[in-house]
């Protein structure tokens, strides 16, 4: 059978030495920078949780930027979303961890979100009228609620798939993978957009965006993807990726990255759109604390790099199937996510006021750090590919499959 196929494929044994290499460096660059976020408490407790919300919503839009793409793989198909699916399947399983870092921010409630602040209610007729909404046991319950949901549907559907590698003919288990992830698109709709408006938008809560959720959402899919990007064009060295991903495959990531990058250029576009037509004090108090101070450049660079450069770089053919040109992309991509979060969340604390995030470098560093441990760990579990599916099977033993990555 073709699926059987994929089952001779061998893996470079260099790879996985550098894996459990990277795996080492992850975490000793992580505890380091840890110790120094933990120096940085002492030295800047004021900006500390703010740093720290900065570097734990990057890495947890890329996590749950690659459950938004299994969800959608699972529900439509291609071969594109083979090539990833185990990338993406590692990277949520680092939400526990990631629910365990999201304590720090419970502790930190009180210095992060004004309405905690029971004097700041009781003269504030608009956060009184929130209350219902946005208080501590709430937002505890709804936050525990977000990552049971989502850290449910990574396990389930990592274990199925797994389960589908041993049992490629279990028609049972392929349909449990459709019904759990095409509702579970919708419920990942619900979920993100509340948890970007309790860890972000609630932090002006005067403020509001409509749009504000949807946003966040394609964040997540554009940071999950570039993510994944990066890593298969350098595991595009070794085999057996350098035998299962072809040209074509390599074209359909940087359409689907070039893709997500359009959506949130138009989404943050008809955001700023709408406020400045409108015209409201109310609206614009968020832009005028972005475009001041320094912060508009910081807003010119964002919207450059993250938008306008990789667009027309992703636009030609020759850059899209080239992986060390891509690569590059979507390491700006990642790049300029970070700077997106720092730009958006920074500001609440520092209106008009620029200055270099050096915490919040460190914060993404710590995180990301033990981010990484635990993904080189889930990535090396499982096989590379799902091997229960014919459509990388057809390919595997071609060997011209392996032309574009010489």
């Amino acid at each position: 059978m073709k699926e059987r196929t994929m089952d001779k494929l061998q893996t470079d044994a260099k790879l996985l030495g550098r894996l459990q290499s990277f795996q080492k460096i992850s975490l000793i660059v992580g505890v380091l920078a840890l110790i120094v976020l933990a120096a940085g408490f002492f030295l800047d407790t004021e900006h500390f949780f703010a740093a720290y919300l900065v570097g734990w919503v990057f890495w947890i839009q890329v996590a749950l930027g690659g459950l938004l793409l299994l969800l959608i793989q699972n529900t439509v198909g291609g071969r594109w979303g083979l090539v990833i699916q185990r990338i993406s399947e590692a990277a949520t399983m680092t939400l526990p961890l990631l629910a365990v870092l999201f304590l720090v921010i419970l502790i930190g409630i009180p210095h992060l979100y004004h309405w905690a602040d029971a004097d700041a209610v009781a003269h504030d007729t608009l956060l009184q009228a929130k209350a219902p909404y946005l208080n501590v046991p709430f937002f505890i319950v709804r936050a525990v609620i977000y990552f049971v949901i989502w850290i449910g549907a990574a396990y389930l559907l990592r274990k199925w798939s797994a389960q589908l590698d041993d049992n490629p003919d279990d028609a049972d288990l392929r349909k449990k993978l459709r019904n759990l992830s095409a509702p579970g698109i919708l419920i990942f709709g619900f979920t993100v957009t509340f948890a970007s408006v309790d860890w972000m938008m609630s932090l002006e809560p005067h403020w509001y965006s409509t749009i504000y959720g949807m946003t966040f959402g394609v964040s997540a899919m554009a940071a999950g993807f570039a993510f994944a990007v990066v890593l298969v064009m350098w595991l595009l060295k070794f085999k057996p990726w350098s035998e299962v991903v072809l040209p074509l495959d390599v074209s359909d990531l940087g359409n689907w990255l070039l893709a997500s990058i359009m959506l949130w250029a138009y989404l943050v576009f008809s955001q700023f759109l709408i406020i400045w037509s409108a015209n409201l004090p109310e609206e614009t108090t968020w832009y005028l604390a972005r475009t001041q101070g320094g912060w508009q450049w910081v807003a010119i660079i964002n919207v450059t790099l993250h938008f306008f450069l990789p667009f027309f770089f992703l636009l030609a053919r020759g850059t899209k199937r080239a992986p060390g040109r891509l690569f590059k992309i979507a390491a700006l991509v990642l790049i300029m996510r970070f700077a997106d979060l720092v730009w958006r969340i920074i500001p609440a604390f520092s209106p008009g006021k620029l200055t270099f995030p050096w915490l919040s470098v460190v914060a993404w560093i710590a995180i990301g750090g033990l981010f990484m441990t635990v993904f080189f760990q889930q990535l090396t579990k499982a096989n590379f590919f799902p091997t229960y599916d014919s459509r990388l099977a057809v390919h595997a033993e071609k060997e011209e499959a392996t032309s574009h990555v010489s």
